[in-house]
């Protein structure tokens, strides 16, 4: 079955020591009184709509980055629950830029939406075939603070009732390298070792105050698994025309599939069909042109069109992280009162002193081989104080593509990607 992490609750609004890491850092823990709630009072219309305007973000953050060079990994899902976090404390003219561009609704409606769409991700899958391992899908919530700092008692609610999160309390001041190492090992320990060192050094200094984190580590086998004795040799054609030689997994399988306007789709689902891989392969010399292309609505005729047929199908077997500090991006998308020192309003999470966004780091590995897929993301918040049945058909992915890994009864995507060298 799946299965879940999150951070323990605890009921009081005091400081426990939990832990210890090098250099004599403790890390103490400020939480609500509450705990997690299990039956968020929310619509089904409600959580949907949540679920589209992640999708719809996933495409929009993917535009902003796709101008990066190479291959490219994301979990948009896990930059909007890092920042969903981060919404329950803005406020004024600054959660409202967060909420255009993050396509979130009301305080009040967007964390229970979170909350009940997470629960929903957390449902067991139904095994077909006991020789398969059950997928993992594990998303984990922390944030990490500087131990002078009070937070008010409505952001600590919303943190304990939807996202599960307690505040760890690390000193920031006379600490700051070894609190970053303590972040990063939570990050590490979440994601399986797959995504290490998240934080870089200097990314955490006597100024932080806050850091909001969300890691998200999934691992699938396919359906119909690829025979490794079947995994050739096989050309790939490079966005400049030029080719190398990759390892190409292929099978004869049933699987939904259509052909569009200059490319063609189809989907690879995992063991226990609650999940799957959606594969956009544009046309040879059309791949820019197909991914500038690619939002919301194309995405969503995409879903709509595809249907079962026999393909004969080859991909290849690919590996490979990307890393982004998204600060400039998000800030350029329309949010960039949440990154400006002097008029930033995250004055729901504290009235000590004024807040602001300073970095957003972002994380994701990806691997796709003969048995399955495995990934993880993590996203850091870094927050400042202002000191302020058809016919046969062949498909052969021997040129650049687009993926996406989505839970199917929510609709979520939880990783998009392209590959444009599988080496």
């Amino acid at each position: 079955m799946k299965t879940i992490q999150r951070s323990t609750i605890v009921l009081a609004l005091v400081a426990i020591l939990i832990s210890a890491c090098e250099g004599g850092v403790t890390a103490g823990l400020a939480e609500s009184n509450r705990s997690r709630e299990k039956n968020p009072t929310i619509s089904a219309s409600d959580m949907q709509t949540q679920v589209d305007g992640n999708n719809a973000f996933a495409l929009d953050v993917y535009h902003s980055l796709r101008s990066e060079d190479g291959n490219l990994i994301l979990s948009p899902f896990s930059i909007s629950l890092a920042l969903a976090m981060t919404y329950a404390g803005a406020r004024a003219e600054t959660a409202s830029q967060m909420a255009d561009v993050l396509n979130f609704s009301t305080q009040e409606q967007t964390h229970p939406a979170f909350n009940a769409l997470d629960l929903a991700l957390e449902e067991p899958s139904i095994m077909l075939d006991k020789d398969q391992e059950p997928m993992q899908l594990s998303i984990a919530n922390s944030v990490w603070a500087e131990q002078t700092f009070t937070f008010l008692p409505d952001f600590l609610d919303t943190l304990s009732l939807n996202y599960g999160a307690g505040i760890y309390l690390l000193d920031f001041i006379n600490n700051p390298d070894p609190s970053r190492k303590e972040i990063n090992q939570w990050v590490s320990d979440e994601t399986k070792d797959k995504i290490n060192d998240l934080l870089p050094e200097n990314s955490v200094t006597t100024d932080t105050k806050m850091v909001l984190v969300n890691a998200i580590y999934f691992k699938a086998d396919w359906l119909s698994p690829f025979d490794a004795n079947d995994t050739r040799d096989g050309n790939f054609t490079l966005l400049d025309g030029s080719q190398i030689t990759v390892p190409m997994m292929g099978q004869r399988m049933t699987i939904p599939y259509m052909l569009g306007d200059g490319y063609t789709a189809a989907e690879l689902p995992y063991a226990g069909e609650s999940a799957v891989m959606t594969v956009l392969v544009p046309d040879e010399g059309r791949f820019e042109e197909i991914e500038s292309q690619l939002e919301d609505t194309m995405f969503r005729e995409v879903l709509k069109k595809l249907t079962l047929a026999d393909v004969t199908l080859s991909i290849p077997k690919f590996e490979y992280e990307s890393d982004f500090n998204l600060s400039e991006t998000l800030a350029g998308m329309g949010m960039p009162l949440a990154f400006d020192a002097n008029q930033a309003d995250f004055s729901g999470m504290t009235d000590q002193q004024d807040l602001y966004i300073g970095n957003i780091i972002h994380k994701a590995f990806v691997a796709v081989d003969e048995k399955g897929t495995e990934a993880a993301a993590a996203t850091a918040v870094i927050m400042e104080g202002a000191t302020a049945m058809m016919p046969d058909n062949l498909l052969v992915i021997d040129r650049p593509f687009l993926y996406f890994i989505r839970d199917v009864e929510t609709g979520q995507i939880l990783f998009i990607g392209r590959v444009v060298n599988p080496q």
